[in-house]
């Protein structure tokens, strides 16, 4: 059997692949993905902070957030685990529509049941997003 902890890091190889069925088989059917409400990247996309289900969220890391986001680049600070629960605290550089630069630290916690994601809650200085994503005035 996979150790959570390979279940995720696997996890984060395959979502660069942005092959939506590869990327809905990593998690649950019923699995949920939740970001801070309002998050700027929710707004600038219109879309929801509390997805749910394999496919809405492999939808959203393989077409969506690329709408937003080029030239992905994520650095880990650490891996944690414990039991089934695995944090990952990442900084992810890319670059915005019109070539803007966008940096945010974030820190990701997975539930992992078996051999897939069940839970992801996500949090991340949506402050700083916001002023990245729509100006220092916005």
């Amino acid at each position: 059997m996979t150790s959570p902890r390979d279940v995720v890091l696997n996890a984060w190889k395959t979502f660069s692949s942005r092959d939506a069925a590869r990327i809905a088989a990593l998690f649950t059917d019923d699995a949920e993905w939740i970001a801070p409400k309002g998050n700027a990247t929710a707004v600038a996309l219109d879309h929801t902070d509390h997805m749910v289900g394999a496919t809405q969220i492999a939808r959203f890391i393989a077409q969506e957030m690329h709408r937003l986001f080029s030239e992905i680049d994520i650095a880990f600070r650490g891996v944690h685990a414990d039991g089934d629960v695995v944090i990952v605290e990442e900084r992810m550089r890319a670059t915005l529509p019109g070539g803007k630069p966008y940096e945010n630290d974030y820190c990701f916690v997975f539930t992992v049941a078996g051999e897939r994601i069940r839970e992801v809650r996500e949090y991340m200085d949506t402050r700083k997003g916001w002023r990245m994503v729509f100006g220092e005035g916005a």
